[in-house]
């Protein structure tokens, strides 16, 4: 039995009888205030519940001490199916997100075939049912066959459900395509996510151009690569009063258009990921393939103000765009190494130690930044905690330390640059639609509800 389906097998559904974390701290990232309170899950609904107030025959888990947050999301994925099953599946994901904590995925679109029609789109829906796990909202492709030539039938892909379009992986160069698809996509208000990287200024870079680059001999990759890209598909927003989403964005000139765009009402958002918030250049030394990243890591400003912009709304999300890729491609030569690492696994803890325990991001706002935030980028039905709304959130254990290692990953890929490394901050509960779909080991039942205890 592999570990994705060992997991699955203690899911609890909605319709199973309600249970109930007790002594929690649940956290408003809005305000940064904390209630603490016991957290009733039935049918769906959240409740805020006192001691002794719990339905007779509730589960009750003890979550002292533990600080309950909405449900994180990750709107930046690779799911790897259909075409790439060896790398990743859907089953096999999803339980990778449950376990990082995230409720729900958008997957992109560059499997084998891509997500171009709407049978597609479909399959991925299906798939994602039957693991019960996270929920996943498909991004489907902007062009066919992501060649960036035509582009996809738009309105019947937003009909069979996928909620943005993105060629994530490739950059569309045509300037005209980029044009119209903002402009379809605009008519479904749906979003276009770029892949901000010029073709033709990063040719076969691999590494951010500077200090680094040079000294270790690895093919560069400018700033320009990302910016060009970047400012070109403003102007076009501009243009069309389309909606674009920036994609894992690396560069401080990046962040500034990006609010310079903001400033003038266009719409415009933005992501990063965990890797480029807390790695720079300065880690290639070694030319561990696990640190080849597509765009690059870049330089200690470029990430300081990727920081910033988080501080400052600029950049709505952090996104992992977790990028499974199987051992024998990855244990090869930096050079000929694929771009990209898992990241949904660690991402919490990754961010907490690197960021909030370090004093550069406080807690509300990075929760904020996986949760609420990119939710609101795709317009998605997540909100905060309340009394009596949708059961999704994400328990977290902020004094848990743990040391990341190869065989422990859910995901069926290992390509992690965090291998080996002591991390604070651990998700031990995640509940999607009512479900608890994950529980960490160290979260216990302590019994149940009797009607003498009410």
């Amino acid at each position: 039995m592999e570990r994705w389906e060992a997991q699955r097998v203690a899911v609890k559904d909605s319709n199973h009888r309600p249970y109930a974390f007790t002594g929690t701290r649940v956290l408003n990232p809005e305000t940064g205030k904390e209630t603490k309170t016991d957290l009733l899950v039935h049918e769906g609904k959240l409740r805020f519940v006192g001691t002794g107030d719990l339905p007779d025959g509730t589960e009750v888990f003890d979550a002292s001490n533990r600080v309950a947050v909405p449900g994180l999301v990750d709107i930046h994925v690779h799911l790897r199916e259909p075409g790439f099953e060896d790398s990743e599946t859907i089953a096999s994901g999803t339980a990778s997100a449950a376990r990082g904590g995230f409720v729900a995925v958008a997957s992109m679109a560059n499997t084998a075939p891509p997500i171009d029609d709407p049978q597609s789109v479909r399959f991925v829906l299906e798939r994602a049912r039957e693991a019960g796990l996270s929920r996943v909202y498909p991004i489907a492709a902007v062009s066919r066959g992501l060649e960036g030539k035509e582009l996809t039938e738009m309105f019947d892909l937003a009909a069979a459900g996928a909620i943005a379009f993105s060629d994530d992986g490739m950059t569309i160069m045509d300037t005209n395509l980029m044009r119209r698809a903002l402009e379809y996509a605009g008519m479904l208000n749906k979003v276009i996510v770029a892949h901000a990287e010029d073709l033709h200024l990063k040719r076969d870079g691999v590494a951010h151009e500077g200090y680094m680059a040079t000294k270790l001999g690895l093919r560069p990759v400018p700033r320009a690569t990302e910016e060009v890209i970047v400012g070109r598909d403003i102007c076009l927003v501009e243009h069309t009063g389309g909606r674009l989403h920036v994609a894992h964005v690396s560069c401080a000139r990046s962040v500034e258009m990006i609010r310079a765009a903001q400033a003038k009402g266009l719409r415009v958002t933005g992501e990063v990921t965990p890797h480029h918030l807390v790695f720079t250049d300065q880690n290639l030394a070694t030319y561990d393939p696990n640190f080849k990243m597509a765009p690059p890591l870049r330089e200690e400003e470029d990430r300081q103000a990727l920081v910033q912009a988080l501080k400052d709304g600029v950049i709505q999300a952090v996104a992992t765009d977790h990028a499974p890729h199987n051992e024998i491609s990855k244990d090869v030569t930096f050079d000929e190494a694929p771009c990209g690492v898992i990241g949904m696994e660690t991402a919490f803890a990754t961010l907490y130690t690197g960021l909030v325990k370090t004093g550069e991001l406080d807690l509300a706002t990075l929760v904020r930044a996986m949760s609420t935030g990119p939710s609101a980028v795709f317009d998605l039905d997540h909100a905060a905690l309340s009394d009596g709304g949708a059961a999704d959130l994400t328990l977290l254990d902020l004094d848990a330390t743990w040391t990341v290692g190869a065989r422990d990953f859910v995901s069926r890929s290992k390509n992690c640059p965090w291998i080996g490394q002591t991390l604070t901050g651990l998700p031990v509960a995640t509940v999607s639609g009512g479900r608890l779909v994950y529980q960490h080991e160290s979260l216990r039942l302590s019994g149940a509800a009797t009607a003498g205890a009410r």
